[in-house]
């Protein structure tokens, strides 16, 4: 707890219990901050928050309140800054590696972890806070500062000195992570996504790079020169820079790797010499993951050898290929692929381990991102035996209307409509045979459905275990 007049001089005495920016989750003695919104703008929110408890407003508009207000410029911008002074500055005692990219930020971000060791390094992302004391889920892959900081003490308090977090491109965009500085920064590759919120992939591109900027001077950048955005990447780096990739040159270079129903037998080369490693997880994409965690801890100045070693303690992070076990004669397996480029990644994995029918169950979110249904759907079909499209997060759009999106770059008509989702799943399940496989993509462990306006209670693995236990 603070007092408003430590935050801002020359304020009143008042104890300050915590800072919010949602005027819903306001208790007692919160400082409530207006920020700015791409659709809201709290400022029209501090009456609720007044009722909820507000003891005072932080703005950068005028406002009537019943409680002393503190004006700023720019409330967005604001916030870390007084989020950083209310937590007592948290970011300042731990090494944050900073794990961006299109896809395979939570798996890297997991895989540093398990590389450190839980007792050292706690991890932040779409799998929620983690470390030796903790295990808690968050609402954003990288949450608003207030929430952010409050997650940063609470890491310093657990006895972490690493922290391990995904950065989203919309983290970036809304200034979240503006004002922390990176000792490492991993960049695993970009491709087109978010562009609902960065309209175009030239500013999708820009939020990756950001995180470049904000590494030390005396800290490391990890790059993947197999990325199309590599070379212009590189140009912005004025830190320590290593790389890897199947390209000659690369700081650790993957030579080859044989893929296997449950891990990958790698061959890299890094200083010259040649190992050949066992990865517990599986697929190509993985292998890239793996080495930019590799990089990620020798760049906090691990041992190579120590590293290695620690390498059949990683696990992958629920909803992330995850093959779910009933005792069943055929695979099922959860990820949260909702990329074109995600699917491309998935399916020549699959193709390896194949035996019987690929049966894949997919949607699409509502109200974002139509320019990548079609690419996507005709991946999906090219590459099953069969295919159920359901809801993913609707919205308020309907879901027929996303399906036609994903179905009409394609000829094929080895798919079926079944709106519910639980339906579709379940419907999967009944047609699967031995030795089939089941992928059921999109939500991973997300434990809602968006409906209109509405977060309703919704589980992917809930319904699979649902079935089984019938």
């Amino acid at each position: 707890m603070k007092k408003l007049n430590e935050l801002y001089e020359g304020m009143e005495e008042i104890p300050i219990q915590g800072i919010k920016i949602n005027s819903k989750e306001v208790e007692p003695g919160d400082l409530f901050v207006c920020t700015m919104g791409v659709t809201s703008d709290r400022h029209e929110f501090v009456e609720d928050a007044i009722r909820h408890g507000a003891s005072a407003i932080v703005a950068s508009k005028p406002i009537q309140s019943k409680v002393p207000v503190v004006y700023v410029p720019n409330t967005n911008e604001e916030l870390p800054l007084l989020a950083s002074r209310f937590y007592d500055e948290p970011e300042k005692s731990l090494q944050l590696i900073a794990v961006t990219g299109t896809n395979g930020k939570t798996t890297v971000a997991r895989m540093i972890q398990d590389l450190l060791g839980p007792k050292s390094c706690g991890s932040m992302g779409t799998n929620g806070i983690v470390c030796e004391k903790f295990e808690e889920p968050i609402r954003n892959t990288t949450p608003d500062a207030d929430r952010l900081y409050q997650y940063f003490r609470k890491f310093v308090d657990a006895g972490c000195t690493y922290l391990s977090m995904e950065t989203s491109s919309e983290a970036y965009y809304r200034h979240r992570l503006d004002h922390l500085e990176f000792e490492v920064g991993i960049l695993t590759n970009i491709t087109e996504d978010h562009l609902n919120i960065h309209q175009t992939i030239e500013n999708y591109v820009a939020c990756k790079k950001k995180m470049i900027t904000q590494i030390k001077k005396e800290g490391t950048c990890v790059l993947n020169t197999d990325d199309t955005y590599f070379e212009e990447c590189k140009k912005m780096v004025s830190c320590h820079l290593v790389t890897y990739g199947k390209k000659e040159g690369a700081t650790l270079r993957i030579l080859s790797y044989q893929l296997k129903e449950q891990e990958t037998e790698i061959v890299l080369q890094y200083q010259g010499q040649n190992y050949t490693i066992t990865s517990p997880l599986v697929g190509e994409f993985n292998v890239y993951n793996l080495c930019a965690a590799l990089l990620g801890g020798l760049s906090l100045g691990k041992d190579w050898d120590t590293l290695i070693k620690r390498i059949p303690m990683i696990h992958v992070p629920s909803g992330r290929m995850q093959f779910l076990h009933y005792g069943q004669p055929y695979h099922i397996i959860l990820d949260y692929a909702h990329t074109p480029d995600a699917f491309l990644k998935i399916y020549p994995f699959l193709q390896t381990i194949k035996k019987g029918k690929i049966i894949t169950v997919t949607g699409s979110a509502g109200g974002r991102e139509k320019e990548k249904r079609s690419p996507m759907g005709k991946i999906v079909l090219e590459n099953s035996d069969n295919v159920i499209f359901t809801m993913d997060d609707p919205r308020e759009e309907k879901v027929d209307t996303i399906i036609d999106d994903l179905v009409s770059d394609s000829k094929k008509t080895n798919y079926e409509r079944i709106i519910d989702r639980k339906e579709a799943i379940t419907h999967a399940l009944d047609m699967a045979q031995e030795k089939d496989i089941v992928l059921i993509a999109g939500k991973g462990t997300d434990n809602y459905m968006a409906l209109g306006k509405e977060y309703l209670p919704y589980s992917d693995l809930e319904v699979v275990e649902s079935y089984f236990k019938k």
